[in-house]
């Protein structure tokens, strides 16, 4: 019975490519010379150093445009941590690199494809969500469904079987 996946997979290379250029592009740039702008990536996890939180925003500025020119979606990153103030005057961030669906979008997912009268099923497996239905149409028009109404995270599809 032919099938997909629905994952949520960030390319890690990428981020790891981009996070280096970010963090050479803070070495040489005039309006970071004598900070403690950094950038640290730690499995998926980014940490942010600076002397400020105007600083924070400029080096995640640097970030964004590095990760936008190496391909890899601004989406995958949740930036909902505070900034937090650590010794002297200086400021950090924490930003997680979003891998694997949540269990809320994972149901939203599953809801959608019952909702549409599709001759497809959902199941939930781990931090993927299996489309699998008796027609390749189906499944084609299935996936073009969750990528126009699931627009807030950067899904993928993957191990499409016949």
């Amino acid at each position: 019975m032919p099938s997909f996946d629905t994952v949520l997979e960030p390319d890690l290379v990428e981020v790891r490519n981009a996070i280096d250029q970010t963090a050479k592009e803070i070495g040489t740039r005039f309006d970071f010379k004598g900070s403690s702008a950094k950038v640290e990536l730690k499995e998926k996890e980014l940490t942010i150093w600076a002397d400020s939180d105007f600083q924070i925003g400029q080096v995640m500025d640097v970030m964004m445009a590095k990760l936008t020119k190496r391909g890899v979606d601004a989406r995958f990153l949740d930036r909902s941590a505070k900034i937090e103030k650590i010794g002297g005057d200086k400021v950090k961030q924490l930003i997680v690199v979003k891998s694997g669906i949540d269990s809320d979008n994972a149901k939203k997912i599953q809801t959608l494809i019952k909702q549409s009268k599709l001759k497809v099923q959902a199941a939930i497996q781990g931090d993927t969500v299996r489309v699998t239905g008796a027609k390749r149409d189906e499944l084609q028009a299935a996936m073009a469904l969750i990528r126009k109404d699931i627009a807030d995270a950067p899904l993928s599809f993957n191990n499409f079987r016949d």
